[in-house]
């Protein structure tokens, strides 16, 4: 068998060590002590080897423009909707491409490959939404982006906004999206939600919708979606985001509805480096989290991943794409400290988010599998969300993409021990 890469002793997230041989952007071979040569053979070391890490919520179109033209004082969701409004009226195609592929660069020197972009499709020349296309266009030999056509000012907030989605479907949109809970009504939320599963099996798309982020116990817009799933039969191929409101819903609410999710079956993405910011700005003490109940989901056997959600943007001026970023985020605010928990939270950035973006066999080291590969500088999944390790090298389509050295501390003088 013939092999352009090998990669020696690496560690899987089993704990097995393996060699992995690569040949034609496909792994051809996993086992111990393999008897193949490659022109490249690189030694893992007994390292952590591991799927590429999956960004399964962003907004590129607003990536890097924080403080565009004006700062969130307030540091609310509703603040950074005006000053986006704002800056949007300015976006160029070209200015959306220049943003969206440096935030991509970067998140792929942390591992990442695979990314779910919202791409704002309120406003009527389409702007964002054109510039994600050619930048998943532009990168598709690296990385894999899917777009979502969100109407960030809501489906029904202005009369062209239904005919501004349905153009962007046309053009090419992966995701249909929405934002029910900011429609003008309840009613209005409620006609979002069954349009956006219409739309989505009239043009044989999947469905993201931004879904209760909002601290208000009776926004209630996820029964809403998790009714329509149940009555269209999809399930898989829909994602509820954000989904904060059902942390301050009372349990007896929140108990009903976890028996209706578990029948629905859809998967969910929490945002806990965002809404852990963004939420409970109106609380005095004590104030809320702000984030899902991603624990209780889990538990729950519902499929749940993670977001980084915003890198430098009107919502949250940080932000630096790493996704063990927002993996310890969520060990730390929604309480999952447990061996088997924070493993858990590594896999909501990972295979988590290979399953909401519906991957399928795209993803994953097995055999026959595209070579899509990360090796960090850490020996299991509890270390790697521990020191935030080093993405040491990653592997795209087969081929070295970036390699990173970890920084080396030194001791001047004697021995400090």
């Amino acid at each position: 068998m013939d092999a352009t890469l090998v990669l020696r002793r690496g560690r899987l997230v089993d704990g097995s060590v393996v060699d992995i041989a690569i040949a034609q952007n496909q792994i051809v071979a996993i086992d111990t002590d393999l008897p193949i040569e490659a022109a490249t053979e690189l030694d893992i070391e007994g390292r952590l080897v591991s799927s590429p890490f999956v960004e399964s919520h962003i907004h590129l179109d607003s990536a890097l423009t924080a403080g565009e033209p004006r700062w969130n004082e307030s540091g609310t969701l509703f603040e950074g909707i005006d000053i986006w409004r704002e800056r949007k009226a300015s976006l160029t195609i070209k200015d959306v491409k220049q943003r969206a592929i440096s935030a991509l660069k970067q998140q792929a020197s942390y591992g990442v490959l695979f990314v779910r972009s919202h791409a704002d499709v309120s406003e009527p020349g389409l702007i964002a939404l054109k510039g994600l296309l050619a930048v998943r266009e532009a990168v598709k030999d690296w990385i894999t982006l899917q777009v979502v056509a969100f109407p960030q000012d809501g489906l029904y907030g202005a009369p062209q906004n239904e005919s501004l989605m349905e153009e962007a479907l046309r053009l090419g949109a992966d995701v249909v999206g929405g934002i029910p809970h900011y429609e003008l009504t309840r009613e209005d939320g409620v006609r979002s939600v069954h349009k956006i599963f219409e739309l989505a099996q009239q043009y044989d798309r999947l469905i993201d919708v931004h879904c209760d982020e909002i601290d208000d116990p009776q926004s209630r817009f996820l029964e809403v979606m998790a009714g329509e799933c149940i009555r269209s039969g999809l399930s898989s191929d829909v994602t509820a985001s954000h989904t904060t409101a059902f942390g301050s819903y009372d349990d007896a609410y929140a108990l009903k509805l976890m028996g209706v999710l578990k029948r629905a079956r859809l998967n969910f993405i929490a945002n806990p480096l965002i809404n852990i910011t963004l939420q409970g700005r109106t609380d005095t003490y004590p104030k809320r989290r702000g984030v899902t109940r991603v624990k209780e989901l889990w538990q729950s056997g519902l499929n749940v991943s993670l977001g980084h959600d915003c890198i430098r943007d009107p919502w949250y001026s940080l932000g630096t794409g790493n996704l063990l970023a927002v993996a310890e985020m969520a060990v730390h605010v929604c309480q999952m400290t447990g061996q088997a928990e924070v493993d858990a939270c590594f896999d909501m950035v990972t295979a988590g988010g290979a399953k909401t973006l519906n991957l399928g066999e795209g993803y994953g080291v097995e055999v026959g599998r595209p070579a899509n590969l990360v090796v960090l500088d850490a020996k299991d999944r509890y270390e790697a969300i521990l020191n935030r390790a080093t993405v040491r090298t990653v592997i795209s389509r087969g081929k070295v993409l970036v390699e990173t050295v970890p920084p080396v501390v030194r001791w001047s003088g004697e021995d400090k021990g």
